[in-house]
C-alpha cells in the first residue's frame, strides 16, 4: 500500500504544480461565466437597427409594419415604391448606411409573402418574422370588420408554471432549473472523464517512452503501478472539481451584476438548479465509476502504443464510446423514460453520462439506480482485469502496435 500511495502522490504532485493546471482551474470559470452570463448581454447588441420598407401597398400595412418595428426598437422608413428606389436601397446596404429593407405589395395580406434583403438574412428573418406577421393580421382583422384589440386580448399567451415531482415529493424546481441540471452535468461527467482519461493514457505512454517505466516496474508491480496512476489522476480531478466549484459559486452570487442586472438571456433557458445531497451523490458516484472505468481502458491504450501518434488512433474507439452516450443525452432530456434512454443507463460505457442526466431530468426509481451501479461496479472490475493485464505486458514492449489476436495472447499468458 505504501508503494501505491507513492505513485498517487507523485502523479498529483507533477500535475498539481504545472503552470497549466493552475491556467485550466482558473480560467474554466471565467469562461463558464462569459458563455453564460454574458451571453445575453452581448446578444442585445445584435441584429436589426436600420431598416428601410418599400411600400408598394394601397392600405395601411406598409405603416402598420413600420409601427410594429417602431416597438420592438427598430428604426423604419417608409419609402414609396418606385423606379430606382430597390437599386438605390441596395447600395446604402452596401455602404452599411442600412441594415436592409422589406418589399411589401397588396399580395401580402393573401399570400403572406414579404421580401426582405440585408447583409444578414438570417438575423434579418429572426427579427422581422413576428413583427411583420403581426402587422399582417392586424390589417387582415380591419379589412373583415374585427377589432384587433379584442383579438389582443382573447390571445395573451400562456405562462405554464412547472413543478417537479421527484422521488414522491414536490420541488419547486422549474423546467429551467431540471434542464439546466441535467444539461451541465452531462457537459461536465463527458468532459472531465474523457479529458482526464486522455491523461492517464498521456502519462503511461510518456514513461513508456522516456524508459522510466523500467525503472518503475523494478521496485513495485504492474498493477500497482496502474492503479497508483489512476488513484492519482483520479485526485487531481477531484481538486480541479473543487477549485471549479468555490469559483462557480461566486460566479452565480454574481451574475445579476455580470449580466448587465437582468440575467441577461441565458437565465430564460439556463436558470441555477436546486443540487440536493441525492443528486450529488449520484454524480460523484458515476464520475469516480466512469473515471475508473474509462481510465483503466485509455491506461491500457497507451501500454499497447509506441507513440503518441498510434495512442491517438487506438484510443479512437474508447473515446467514442463516450462521445455517443453524450450525442444522446438530448434525446434523454425530452424523455427520460424512453427505451433508449434505459437502455444507455444500463449499458456500462454509457450509464456514467446516461443516468445521472435521466436522474436531473426524470424520476427514476432506486432499483433501477442500483441496477445500473451494480453493472457499472462489475464492468469496472472486468475492464481493470483486463486492462491490467494489457498492462502487465505492453509498458515493456516496443515497436510495432499490437493486433487483436497478439492483445488476446497478452491477456492469457500476463
Amino acid at each position: 500500500m505504501r508503494k501505491i500511495w507513492a505513485i498517487v502522490r507523485r502523479e498529483f504532485v507533477e500535475r498539481v504544480r504545472t503552470r497549466w493546471f493552475w491556467i485550466g482551474a482558473l480560467l474554466g470559470p471565467v469562461l463558464f461565466g462569459a458563455v453564460f452570463f454574458l451571453s445575453g448581454q452581448l446578444g442585445r447588441g445584435g441584429g436589426l437597427k436600420r431598416i428601410a420598407i418599400v411600400d408598394g401597398t394601397t392600405t395601411q400595412l406598409g405603416a402598420r409594419i413600420a409601427e410594429q418595428l417602431g416597438r420592438s426598437g427598430d428604426w423604419a422608413i417608409r419609402v414609396p415604391a418606385a423606379v430606382g428606389v430597390v437599386d438605390s436601397l441596395t447600395a446604402q446596404v452596401r455602404a452599411k448606411h442600412l441594415d436592409g429593407f422589406l418589399i411589401v405589395t397588396d399580395a401580402a395580406l393573401d399570400s403572406g409573402k414579404v421580401e426582405y434583403r440585408g447583409s444578414n438574412v438570417f438575423a434579418g428573418k429572426g427579427a422581422l418574422q413576428r413583427p411583420v406577421g403581426e402587422a399582417l393580421t392586424v390589417v387582415r382583422l380591419q379589412r373583415v370588420g374585427v377589432d384587433p384589440r379584442l383579438v389582443a386580448r382573447a390571445s395573451i399567451p400562456l405562462r405554464l408554471e412547472t413543478c417537479k415531482i421527484s422521488r414522491g415529493t414536490t420541488c419547486g424546481e422549474t423546467a429551467a432549473q431540471s434542464f439546466s441540471l441535467a444539461y451541465f452535468m452531462g457537459i461536465i461527467l463527458y468532459t472531465a472523464i474523457l479529458l482526464y482519461g486522455i491523461n492517464v493514457m498521456s502519462s503511461v505512454l510518456e514513461e513508456k517512452t522516456t524508459r522510466i517505466v523500467e525503472v518503475l516496474v523494478s521496485s513495485l508491480r504492474p498493477f500497482q503501478l496502474l492503479l497508483g496512476k489512476v488513484l492519482g489522476v483520479g485526485a487531481v480531478s477531484i481538486f480541479q472539481f473543487l477549485i471549479w466549484g468555490v469559483a462557480g459559486r461566486l460566479l452565480l452570487a454574481r451574475r445579476a451584476p455580470l449580466a448587465g442586472g437582468d440575467g441577461g438571456g441565458a437565465d430564460e433557458l439556463f436558470q441555477v438548479p436546486h443540487v440536493t445531497g441525492a443528486t450529488f451523490a449520484v454524480f460523484m458516484a458515476y464520475f469516480l465509476g466512469g473515471f475508473f472505468l474509462y481510465s483503466a481502458m485509455f491506461a491500457a491504450v497507451g501500454a499497447m502504443s509506441s507513440t503518441e501518434q498510434e495512442a491517438r488512433q487506438a484510443q479512437q474507439p474508447v473515446a467514442w464510446m463516450l462521445v455517443l452516450s453524450f450525442i444522446s443525452m438530448f434525446a434523454m432530456l425530452n424523455d427520460p423514460g424512453s427505451t433508449l434512454a434505459v437502455t444507455l443507463s444500463l449499458i456500462p460505457f454509457s450509464s456514467p453520462v446516461a443516468m445521472p442526466v435521466r436522474w436531473a431530468a426524470g424520476n427514476l426509481p432506486a432499483s433501477e439506480l442500483a441496477l445500473s451501479l451494480a453493472i457499472l461496479l462489475a464492468a469496472i472490475g472486468g475492464v481493470t482485469w483486463v486492462a491490467a493485464r494489457i498492462y502487465r505486458v505492453g509498458i515493456l514492449m516496443t515497436g510495432k502496435r499490437p493486433n487483436v489476436k497478439e492483445l488476446v495472447r497478452w491477456i492469457r499468458t500476463a
